[in-house]
């Protein structure tokens, strides 16, 4: 585990894997991870990544092993694409392909958005483009009636379908469910306050986008008109209601985001 001190001087955490042959100069790989998650949420995907990429993964701010802002703190999508920003440039990486799943995809987009020659390629993984016409609003009060864990046990079938390895899905609970119910709060109601769907015909990297073909959290139908407004997108579609394809369908989303780099990178 590496740190940064951010800009506003919050304490971030940040790993860097790279088992590329040692006379190489990879490429980096970034990975950004939803809400409620760390970087540890990648684990089975690293073993693939990594022996092609320099593959950094971030914990968001208020997340993992980072510093969670106070509440007297500023706090916004663009502080979160700012912390990216200044990551790439703490390694050196004046552009890198960017991995993001559902909150980390948010961020993702807007990076490419505001920053595009930041941003070789984007894969995005069930990350729509914010939660503003989502049902998200409505878990705040009932983590706050009986906590996060619990919540997140009460509603798994949005996350994981019966596919999912059950002592996986208790680990997801106990990691997700540790996180700080009142920042968590603080950053999903922001994240219900964006929709930028409009803005999306500005990015023009080469753009993968995964989604979960029945889930209800990220609005499936909602990928389809992201596809279209980006020009030269690809879109994929897992058979699921589960949100959590990251985390359901590891070794195919590695695999799917090495053959999109492999002929779009």
């Amino acid at each position: 585990m590496h740190t940064l001190t951010t800009r506003d001087g919050l304490e971030l955490a940040y790993y860097v894997d790279d088992f590329t042959p040692p006379w190489l100069a990879p490429e980096t790989l970034l990975l950004l991870h939803p809400a409620m998650g760390n970087s540890q949420r990648w684990f089975r995907w690293m073993p693939r990544l990594a022996e092609r990429y320099r593959v950094v993964r971030l914990d968001l701010r208020g997340h993992g092993a980072s510093r969670i802002p106070g509440p007297q703190d500023d706090f916004s999508l663009q502080h979160l694409v700012g912390d990216v920003v200044e990551l790439l440039d703490l390694l050196q990486c004046p552009a890198a392909h960017v991995v993001g799943n559902s909150a980390g995809g948010y961020v993702a987009q807007q990076l490419a958005l505001r920053h595009p020659g930041r941003v070789k390629t984007l894969a995005l993984f069930g990350a729509t483009p914010g939660l503003k016409h989502s049902h998200a609003p409505t878990w705040i009060p009932r983590i706050q009636e009986i906590g996060l864990k619990r919540f997140l046990a009460d509603t798994i079938d949005e996350r994981f379908d019966a596919s999912a390895d059950p002592a996986m899905v208790q680990w997801f609970i106990e990691q997700a469910g540790s996180n700080d119910p009142a920042f968590i709060a603080r950053f999903v109601l922001h994240m219900c306050t964006h929709d930028f769907m409009d803005e999306l015909g500005g990015i023009a990297c080469p753009t993968l986008i995964v989604a979960a073909g029945r889930e209800s959290i990220g609005h499936a139908d909602a990928y389809g008109e992201m596809h279209k407004r980006i020009a030269g997108s690809e879109l994929v579609y897992y058979d699921t209601a589960g949100h959590n394809i990251c985390d359901g369908y590891p070794e195919r989303g590695a695999a799917d985001v090495l053959d999109f780099l492999a002929r779009r990178g």
